[in-house]
């Protein structure tokens, strides 16, 4: 194989791919796209392209960095084979996705509109009368689709030779999902008792019923914090962005290569993201405005990744720039999304004084999310392991998540609720990223970190190096003495929780 003729070909794709992707989910078109871009570059997604990648990654000799970019390689080839095989299956489930609605008391709401809605709207009752209607379309017009796509993909997995879709891609990854599996359990123990403590009055607060109480229709409203829309005005939104970049010695309006679109459109998708389409020189961060702090969170979340991709360097390879570990982009979106969060960059860039109800608000809400992703971990390398027939894993699921986040999980949701490629595990060691690159931030430039020029050079500098590193060498990076271990202790000390680790239980 002619590495760099692929290299360059899978370049094309990927900005191909992330543009329609862009156009589709901002709302800007109706239709996805993938299948016509996958056909005008079949030639990057063959069983040939893989086997002799594979070849490359484990037989050939290769320095460092290029083994790094083969096994990146790798793992582009393996997604984009499967996301051509199921490609038909993802354009339908796009199209009944975007033109999805549900009755709602007489009124008729868009599918994808409607966590939205439930995020907005203060009585519990017509929560559950939207999440009724959510769970219905999932399970009629969505789930016969989820299932084939997962179907596809793990019976292509074993043809690929690999024994399962789990064991593939926790070699294309080069994630030991396992051990991972083993410190989000043990940390899932060790705040078990703590856990309703943190989590019921916050919840009670925002949505009237704590925990014994609760239904998964009420968190929406609980993430979305509506009491503190107060202290994130909307016309603050973008200066804040604005002027925390600027601390850092970023012009955002000298950003020609990152496009902010923040425009409410009737198909915008509510899930914010970020779309690099050519790295570094086109990058768009989108946000489906919601009100209050969410669209605050959504906007540094994704300005983490946007700035992440903006300042990779031209000249680096294109793995580095846009294939790697993504954990070290989510990394840098919750180190911005945290900003939201801390009580100097609060009083700093909107003027407000310390509130504990509200560091308690966002305490239990990152606590439930680190629970529920380790729960989903869990469940998925069950998933995708275990070759256990799909309709037996419903209640499994459900119940796994129900004991994490202490509310009643719906089993319908067991396939929407699954990421390809293990992205919970990308979650699951950013959070753990974020910790320790935000506790080095502090320790090197102050709890005021965000102010100074200096910090932001010291993040362009990671941030020119892509994602050339994964997480843990990155992280080894940052520490002394150096380590190649995400601690999740970590975490618990960062929550203020000083509940002593359960030992760890294999998955």
């Amino acid at each position: 194989m002619d590495l760099d003729a692929y290299r360059a070909a899978a370049e094309a794709f990927v900005a191909d791919h992330t543009r329609e992707y862009y156009r589709h989910f901002a709302g800007l078109q109706d239709e996805l796209g993938i299948e016509a871009v996958y056909a005008r570059h079949e030639g990057l997604f063959t069983r040939a392209a893989v086997d002799e990648l594979r070849s490359a990654v484990g037989t050939e000799p290769a320095a460092r960095d290029e083994a790094r970019r083969r096994r990146y390689l790798l793992d582009f080839a393996v997604d984009g084979l499967l996301g051509r095989a199921t490609r038909i299956q993802e354009d339908e489930l796009s199209r009944r996705e975007a033109d999805l609605s549900l009755e709602i008391d007489g009124e008729r709401i868009g599918f994808r509109e409607s966590a939205i809605e439930q995020a907005n709207e203060p009585d519990g009752d017509r929560r559950e009368r939207i999440e009724t209607a959510r769970l219905a379309a999932i399970v009629e017009r969505l789930n016969p689709l989820h299932a084939e796509v997962l179907e596809i993909r793990h019976a292509l997995s074993r043809d690929l030779g690999w024994p399962s879709y789990r064991a593939m891609c926790a070699e294309c990854k080069g994630i030991d999902l396992a051990a991972l599996a083993r410190e989000t359990a043990a940390f899932t123990a060790a705040t078990e008792t703590v856990y309703p403590g943190v989590v019921d009055e916050p919840l009670r607060r925002a949505v009237g019923v704590g925990l014994d109480a609760a239904r998964r229709a009420d968190l929406p409203r609980f993430f979305r914090c509506a009491e503190a829309d107060a202290r994130f005005p909307a016309a603050s939104l973008v200066p804040a962005l604005r002027d925390t970049l600027a601390g850092l010695g970023i012009d955002l309006d000298a950003q020609a290569n990152v496009v902010l679109d923040v425009e409410a459109r009737p198909k915008k998708s509510p899930r914010a993201f970020c779309a690099p389409v050519r790295v570094p020189q086109e990058v768009y961060l989108v946000v489906p405005p919601m009100g209050g702090r969410d669209d605050f969170v959504a906007l540094f979340h994704e300005a983490g990744h946007a700035e992440h991709y903006a300042h990779a360097a031209a000249g680096l390879a294109f793995e580095f720039r846009l294939l790697g570990d993504n954990s070290v982009t989510e990394g840098f979106a919750f180190l911005f999304d945290h900003l939201v969060e801390d009580p100097v960059w609060l009083h700093r860039h909107l003027g407000s004084d310390p509130d504990p109800e509200l560091a308690a608000h966002v305490r239990a809400v990152r606590l439930l999310f680190v629970r529920r992703y380790a729960a989903k971990l869990g469940y998925e390398l069950e998933l995708h392991g275990s070759g256990r027939p799909l309709r037996d894993l419903s209640v499994d699921y459900a119940a796994r998540l129900s004991a994490a986040v202490g509310v009643p999980w719906p089993a319908a949701t067991y396939l929407s609720d699954v990421d390809p490629g293990f992205y919970a595990a990308a979650y699951l060691r950013a959070w753990a990223l974020e910790t320790h690159l935000r506790a080095t931030l502090r320790a090197r430039f102050g709890p005021a970190w965000f102010d100074e020029p200096e910090a932001g050079a010291f993040l362009r500098e990671l941030w020119r190096e892509g994602q050339r590193l994964d997480a843990t060498e990155l992280l080894a990076e940052l520490i002394s003495p150096p380590s190649r271990r995400l601690d999740f202790g970590a975490m618990l000390a960062d929550l203020g929780l000083q509940a002593r680790p359960a030992p760890s239980r294999s998955p």
